[in-house]
């Protein structure tokens, strides 16, 4: 019935925007795997980043005061050599023992940082790091459009404040996903269906947004970042079952 499969899709995309909106990253886990339950990847993905877009736009015309524009900014460009890296392993490499690879660092990290490491603090943009996890965050986004990890990684580092963390993840992934729509359009891919399904949604992305919103600003520091690395080993996780299966 094609009245189930949009309330379904609705549903989704409240979920996701409210992941979202709250944390700053984490909504590809749930949109992209549960929209394509139900709809053809050509609809599901170009639907995903156009939510993505919206969100990223809405969050930063709330809290553009709280980026971190010089960390945005090295995080964007030290992504784009990753993207065409990301790509060709997509396309050339074999995808189990990569998810794998990914999939246990960033739960080693996500360990170590809730436990041992949970002192490690980068006051000042570490270039090392920066570049690092930019980098990275482009080869996940190239082969899986999971860019959010690396860029968490960087966050909690750093130690910003939620709506830091928040506002500035966003000034990341708004052209990241002005790329993808690009990209998409370019292939022919934004048609009525697509159109009729985010229209839908518009209301229930408005309220998560709002919602995610306020859950955020009630947010301090190191309950957050706890959430943040339990958020990251259940991306690591997801990776891994992936990979098994």
């Amino acid at each position: 019935m094609p009245e189930t499969i949009t309330a379904y899709v609705v549903v989704v995309i409240f979920v996701a925007t409210l992941i979202r909106s709250t944390f700053g990253f984490g909504e590809a886990l749930i949109a992209l795997p549960l929209l394509a339950l139900r709809l053809p990847v050509t609809i599901a993905a170009p639907l995903a980043v156009m939510v993505s877009t919206v969100i990223a736009g809405v969050v930063l015309v709330q809290d553009w005061r709280h980026v971190e524009v010089r960390s945005a900014m090295g995080l964007i460009f030290s992504a784009l050599p990753g993207i065409p890296l990301g790509v060709w392993l997509l396309a050339r490499g074999n995808e189990h023992v990569i998810k794998s690879i990914l999939g246990v660092l960033i739960i080693s990290f996500s360990i170590y940082a809730l436990t041992a490491g949970t002192a490690r603090h980068l006051p000042d943009d570490h270039y090392r790091w920066l570049l690092g996890c930019g980098f990275l965050s482009g080869v996940l986004g190239g082969a899986y459009g999971m860019n959010g990890p690396p860029l968490a990684i960087y966050g909690a580092l750093r130690r910003w404040s939620p709506q830091h963390f928040r506002a500035t993840l966003q000034g990341y992934f708004l052209p990241a996903s002005l790329a993808g729509l690009i990209g998409y359009a370019a292939l022919g891919l934004w048609r009525a269906p697509l159109t009729r399904y985010f229209l839908f949604s518009l209301p229930a992305m408005a309220a998560a947004i709002l919602l995610g919103r306020v859950i955020n600003q009630r947010m301090k520091g190191p309950g957050f970042f706890r959430v943040v690395y339990v958020g990251l080993i259940a991306v690591g996780s997801v990776l891994l079952v992936q990979a098994i299966r």
